[in-house]
């Protein structure tokens, strides 16, 4: 990697000058819209793979709308900022992509009007968020999901992910991997900050997006690989609690997860604690797309060299 630079309020600029006010209302009241979008290094191709950039964006501009947010660029210039960010930085490695819009004025009131909107986006080196090679130690967590009436999970507003952070760090003082959140009505919603899926007896159950979720790029690419290469139902549907203990697979899908094995949820095991069958192949598949291994699927990718 060369030297880091981030696109900050309408510049390239080191990453080093990329700073806020610490008096910008964002800050202070959580009202900062944000993505996560990742870029796989292929060694055999010496090349950089944006994946999903243009899905990404589009969640990012319809997210804005729910916080009252305007910006001018559109998902396809947002795209083309990326890609001359990450040629900037001279990326030869797996890259993590944070784009993140915010209020910038200096004024203290928690509303969603009358205020300047900017955007920003910087790059990190990152490998697997979640081990991906092993089956994950899951609990459920005793935080419950945020609702739609409260704040909308379906939105990636910096100050929900609170929710999030309660759950991930009581399943890790409890010695696991990551948790999974329920609803208020004791229905599965997700992980921490991951979707999740359970095989039972040959089809494929993920939670709906009117499940207090969020609407996953990665997870509607999965649904897709399941139907289309695998050639499985897929069922939409609430999911209680117990069905996880029987269920035959369970993994967590997302961005930073990617494809995530689930080998033991609560104590109990799923399936024979392994990574399962169809989670393997599943993986593989997703893997080789990502490293612009599979034609079919190219049009996901968007090489930066």
């Amino acid at each position: 990697m060369g030297k880091r630079y981030a696109y900050f309020e309408g510049c390239f600029v080191p990453i080093e000058e990329a700073n806020i006010n610490i008096q910008t209302n964002s800050f202070h009241y959580g009202t900062a819209i944000f993505e996560g979008i990742r870029a796989y290094w292929s060694e055999d191709k010496n090349q950089l793979f944006g994946l999903f950039f243009k899905e990404h964006y589009e969640r990012m501009l319809a997210n804005c709308k729910i916080l009252n947010m305007k910006i001018v660029e559109t998902a396809d210039s947002l795209s083309e900022i990326t890609v001359e960010l990450l040629r900037k930085c001279e990326h030869r490695e797996n890259v993590y992509i944070r784009p993140i819009v915010y209020f910038r004025n200096l004024q203290i009131s928690p509303k969603l009007v009358d205020y300047d909107t900017e955007f920003a986006i910087y790059t990190v080196p990152l490998g697997d968020y979640l081990d991906t090679k092993k089956g994950l130690k899951v609990v459920t967590s005793s935080f419950r999901r945020i609702n739609d009436s409260m704040i909308p999970a379906r939105c990636k507003v910096a100050g929900a992910y609170v929710n999030s952070a309660f759950a991930k760090t009581e399943a890790i003082m409890a010695g696991a991997d990551e948790a999974i959140m329920l609803n208020t009505d004791g229905t599965v919603a997700e992980g921490s900050a991951e979707n999740l899926f359970i095989i039972r007896n040959g089809v494929a159950i993920t939670t709906p997006s009117y499940s207090n979720i969020l609407e996953g790029i990665t997870r509607n690419a999965v649904i897709e690989l399941l139907k289309d290469e695998f050639g499985m139902e897929v069922v939409e549907r609430p999911i209680l609690r117990s069905e996880l203990y029987v269920a035959d697979e369970a993994f967590f899908t997302g961005t930073g997860a990617q494809v995530a094995p689930i080998a033991e949820i609560d104590g109990r095991v799923i399936g024979d604690g392994k990574i399962g069958e169809l989670t393997l192949k599943l993986q593989e598949l997703y893997f080789g797309i990502v490293k612009g291994d599979v034609d079919k699927y190219s049009h996901w990718l968007t090489p930066i060299y």
